[in-house]
């Protein structure tokens, strides 16, 4: 298993707050702990001090470039990779490859990418992108093909409907290739990352609905000659007991205001993501019967968009629901907590260690 940790680039506190977007659905006006490069750093610092492979970073409407963000903050670590977010269609696969190679220069090769197509078509349309879902799944298939010709240094020709690239000259291969995670849930997502990612990632539903994905996306990746990683986006709400845990989410969930809730059902309403949709069903907008499986609690959703459950527990029930993860096939997962400062360190200490200590060996007998 891999352990990922979540960069707060809207802000962060004692507050479920949205990671993408700053819109009136949010509902808080303000973070009480503005992500200035200063913040995250030591944001990023604990991370890598508590053990985490990489920090995920989001991309958004709402949120600071995150090539220029993880750039900055390589310079602030020594071992921490960072996954950084980006929407094909936002920018040519050529160019891309080469902000990868700066990237992995500057970082000493530190770079993951996390392929966002988009949900939002309003936000999407606001950047000057009118593509509809399948659209964005195409384009982003097209893209992820010339990138994978140009991370191995081959000289590209493509004619495809979305893009055109005439006389790419090949260079030494990018060396490390940044690892290609990517999600999504609905049928061309899954095809998308079966034919070209590395780690599929999944939000965090009940586990007998990521099994049936699991077996889905890696059927059609063997389809395609291929194997890949699985991964799976929770929140972590750990303590020492499961009663301080559980009155911990219920005081998140008291900070979040009816009229928040509601303007953010509106919000999911909006958007065309078939993962954002399967979120929001678990909770279905209301604060009533929020734990959908053990240890498992949707009230995240209620108010933050994209990944909207949380592992909710003392740390030895926190670390056995990430093991029936694991024995489905999940091997990374990326983590969050709030603060995301504090709880980097707090998962670091009390969950991971249970999570990473081998079995004991067998004592001969007396």
């Amino acid at each position: 298993m891999r352990f990922h940790w979540f960069l707060p680039t809207t802000g962060d506190g004692y507050a479920v707050r949205n990671s993408t977007i700053r819109l009136d659905v949010d509902g808080v006006t303000a973070p009480s702990r503005p992500a200035d490069l200063g913040y995250l750093a030591q944001v990023a610092q604990a991370a890598e001090s508590a053990g985490f492979t990489a920090a995920l970073t989001p991309t958004g409407v709402g949120c600071p470039d995150p090539w220029i963000t993880c750039a900055a903050l390589t310079q602030h670590t020594e071992r921490l990779k960072f996954l950084v977010a980006f929407r094909p269609g936002f920018v040519l696969p050529t160019l891309l490859t080469q902000q990868a190679r700066a990237f992995q220069e500057v970082s000493r090769g530190r770079l993951l990418v996390n392929v966002v197509a988009g949900g939002d078509p309003v936000e999407q349309r606001a950047y000057g992108d009118f593509l509809d879902h399948d659209q964005r799944y195409a384009r982003t298939d097209e893209f992820l093909t010339v990138l994978r010709r140009t991370f191995d240094g081959k000289p590209v020709d493509f004619s495809g409907e979305h893009y055109r690239i005439e006389g790419w000259q090949a260079a030494d291969p990018l060396a490390p290739a940044p690892e290609i995670y990517f999600g999504g849930a609905s049928a061309a997502a899954e095809r998308v990352a079966a034919a070209h990612s590395d780690v599929y990632l999944m939000w965090g539903e009940p586990p007998a609905m990521i099994a049936q994905r699991i077996e889905r996306v890696r059927a059609l990746a063997a389809q395609a000659g291929r194997t890949l990683r699985f991964g799976i986006r929770l929140h972590v709400i750990a303590r020492d007991t499961a009663a301080e845990a559980w009155r911990d989410a219920e005081r998140l969930l008291e900070g979040m205001s009816p009229e928040r809730i509601e303007a953010m059902q509106r919000y999911y309403a909006r958007m065309d993501s078939v993962g954002q949709a399967r979120m929001a069903a678990l909770h279905g907008g209301s604060a009533r019967s929020l734990e959908v499986h053990p240890n498992l609690w949707a009230g995240v959703g209620l108010v933050r968009e994209g990944a909207g459950t949380a592992l909710v527990g003392d740390y030895a029930e926190v670390a056995e629901r990430i093991e029936e993860y694991r024995a489905l096939g999940v091997e990374e997962f990326i983590l969050s907590g709030w603060p995301h400062l504090e709880e980097a360190y707090r998962v670091g200490e009390y969950v991971l260690p249970r999570l990473a200590a081998p079995a004991p060996a067998p004592q001969p007998a007396p």
